[in-house]
């Protein structure tokens, strides 16, 4: 199953362009036109990644996704008309674990998929005892990288796979300004792409869940042109 993926458009000559080509790369590709069709294949647990368009007729993608998400974590990946940023956030909000506009190149859906795969197998390996993972803590949030839990003070922060790894990145090095470049790299798995905005995306939803702190100040600030820095609490080390 671990090479077994899941189109969703209805874009038929798109996905027989999408099937060839992936077949190419070693995947066992599936392809669906409605949003009928995606959710009840999306929730079987016969595959190991879903490619999902937001625009498709019956219902969108969006609401496959809640659907899949209401009883599946399987990895998805939407894909967005470009330019339709709202689109992407609810998408991510939802769950989705990357975004690609359209028109995109093949080669770039597989880096993404190889991507989402990576950060998959990263966190599904068991923490091996030599070498313990420590709990990161900053202000009142505190991230356990080996139950891949965050709680904010006493309530548990829901994120998904990507947006755990964004924001372990982000504490990890706190006080520190990262770039977009390296967080790119390292919490998606790859390089930055021109026009490439998924990291603005991934932030801006862990911003809303995560809300301002305590003091009323933002906790990820943007620095023009360069990154991201996690700010610290006032009077923290």
């Amino acid at each position: 199953m671990e090479n077994r993926i899941l189109v969703v458009d209805d874009d038929r000559d798109l996905c027989s362009l999408l099937q060839e080509y992936l077949a190419d790369e070693g995947f066992d590709t599936e392809a669906v036109h409605t949003g009928v069709s995606g959710a009840e294949l999306g929730v079987q647990g016969r595959f190991a990644l879903i490619v999902l368009d937001v625009m498709l007729p019956g219902f969108n993608g969006l609401e496959v996704l809640r659907r899949i998400r209401a009883l599946s974590s399987v990895p998805v990946l939407m894909l967005t008309a470009r330019g339709e940023e709202v689109d992407r956030i609810v998408g991510l909000e939802l769950g989705a674990d990357d975004y690609l506009p359209k028109p995109f190149n093949p080669r770039e859906l597989v880096a993404r998929i190889r991507a989402i795969q990576r950060r998959q197998t990263a966190a599904q390996k068991p923490n091996l005892p030599a070498e313990p993972v420590l709990s990161v803590s900053v202000g009142d949030l505190m991230l356990d990288p080996g139950m891949r839990t965050v709680m904010q003070g006493e309530r548990q922060v829901a994120l998904t796979s990507l947006e755990f790894s964004l924001l372990e990145q982000l504490l990890t090095q706190a006080g520190r300004v990262i770039s977009r470049e390296e967080l790119c790299s390292l919490a998606l798995g790859r390089q930055l792409s021109s026009f490439d905005r998924s990291i603005d995306v991934h932030v801006s939803s862990l911003r809303r869940k995560l809300g301002l702190a305590n003091d009323g100040s933002e906790r990820i600030k943007s620095v023009r042109g360069v990154g991201y820095i996690y700010l610290r609490p006032a009077g923290s080390i």
